[in-house]
């Protein structure tokens, strides 16, 4: 039996609220109608425009499309950007793929915005295809939903299924003749979902990937990590980078080294700590070593195989640079030190932020008290920027180098174009 899923998309594939409320307010403004409040705006998610102008903010025909052109006006060049895919859907999307199924989208949004954002996020690789109104056209869901269909597909000889998250999505699927999942993660409820007659409900993304995939293996994810001196600005760009990864649905953990897990805190805590400062330099990379033995085996391999986006502030990288460059122990006997306690887990990308010694101590300095390491002198800090730029010689393709003096906002753009880029290389 040939398998078909059909994707509402507001609600369903991509929590679309922000840029909806943003443009919605927008219209608002510029027609002079007050600012619609929270429950107001929380209406519009679902159903077609103009019908959420004159039911929920009291239009008339014609002041309502007068606001849905105003809508528009936002929506199309800024709105449709203010989207987040929820987190699991690449990997229902990937798993549905993987499996055999037919993939499409049927919406009310129309259909030129919804291919720009469905692009824009790099789902179109999976789905086949979008259908939704084309200009003047309002098809209702039902003529959506049938046409989103392969050609030549019916209910009668296929397995085929309509997933949303309200009931005009439900309500479309019975006047279709297919079989529909409601799901409770986005903008309707259960009870709405279950009145609207929805063959199957599922609460969350798992479920649904449970439901129609039962005992798929699970896709696995990535392991990122960010490097570079004490005050290059890695704890604003992860910030940065983590929002976006956010943003594109990829379901991301966030780790550091040393640390990342109970065991490897507890060392992260001696080797910092400014009254070890008779520490051998053997012993210190021995305990960096340590920390990250446990941390690859309790942390970083588990959320790769559980189809995650582990993004650690720190790996190997500085233990190589800082011990085997700054302590002068040597790049390849770090290297070499570490082997057993990486055992071959390796970043698929490591972003470096790359400022030179001088600079980057000036700022840290500026920030908050120095631990240990940061205490060390100025030779010790340019021996490290070495360190760094000889690993970065030796694996060119893993790194993404990219100029940290610049403004963050800059810095966090450049960052999350490659990274994304990369992620989605390797879906």
């Amino acid at each position: 039996m040939r398998k078909c899923v059909i994707f509402d998309l507001d609600g369903t594939l991509t929590r679309s609220e922000e840029g909806i409320w943003n443009c919605v307010r927008y219209a608002a403004e510029k027609l002079g109608f007050p600012e619609p409040d929270a429950p107001t705006l929380r209406k519009f998610i679902g159903p077609p425009l103009g019908y959420s102008f004159r039911e929920y903010m009291g239009m008339d025909d014609e002041m309502a499309d007068k606001a849905v052109v105003a809508y528009r006006e936002r929506y199309n060049v800024v709105g449709l950007f203010e989207n987040r895919v929820f987190p699991g859907i690449r990997r229902l999307l990937r798993t549905l793929k993987r499996e055999g199924w037919y993939i499409g989208v049927a919406t009310g949004k129309p259909q030129r915005a919804s291919e720009r954002i469905i692009e824009h996020f790099g789902l179109d690789k999976f789905i086949t295809k979008i259908c939704g109104p084309v200009g003047d056209h309002r098809p209702d869901k039902i003529d959506l939903i049938r046409n989103a269909l392969p050609e030549g597909w019916n209910a009668d000889m296929d397995d085929i299924w309509m997933v949303g998250d309200r009931k005009f999505d439900v309500e479309g699927a019975i006047g279709a003749g297919v079989k529909s999942i409601g799901v409770g993660y986005g903008y309707g409820s259960e009870e709405e979902l279950r009145e609207s007659g929805c063959t199957q409900y599922c609460e969350t993304v798992q479920d649904v990937i449970d439901f129609l995939c039962p005992g798929a293996a699970i896709p696995a994810g990535a392991f990122l990590s960010v490097e570079g001196l004490d005050g290059s600005g890695k704890g604003t760009q992860i910030r940065l980078l983590s929002d976006v990864i956010d943003r594109y649905g990829f379901e991301l953990q966030l780790s550091r080294e040393p640390g990342g897990c109970p065991i490897s805190e507890k060392l992260r805590d001696i080797i910092l700590d400014r009254n070890n400062a008779d520490m051998d330099d053997v012993t210190e990379v021995l305990l960096y070593a340590a920390a990250r033995a446990q941390h690859v085996r309790q942390v970083i391999r588990p959320a790769v195989a559980a189809g995650r986006v582990l993004l650690c502030d720190r790996y190997v990288d500085s233990s190589v640079a800082y011990q085997g460059g700054g302590r002068q122990l040597g790049v390849q006997r770090v290297l070499d030190i570490n082997a057993p306690a990486v055992d071959g887990t390796t970043p698929m990308a490591t972003v470096y932020l790359d400022v030179d010694h001088e600079t980057s101590m000036k700022r840290r300095a500026a920030a908050t008290e120095l631990d240990r390491l940061e205490l060390a002198g100025d030779s010790f800090h340019a021996r490290t920027e070495a360190g760094y730029r000889e690993l970065i010689r030796r694996d060119p393709e893993r790194f993404i180098v990219v100029d940290a003096t610049r403004a963050p906002e800059e810095i966090g753009k450049e960052i999350a174009e490659k990274v994304i880029g990369r992620l989605m290389e390797a879906e």
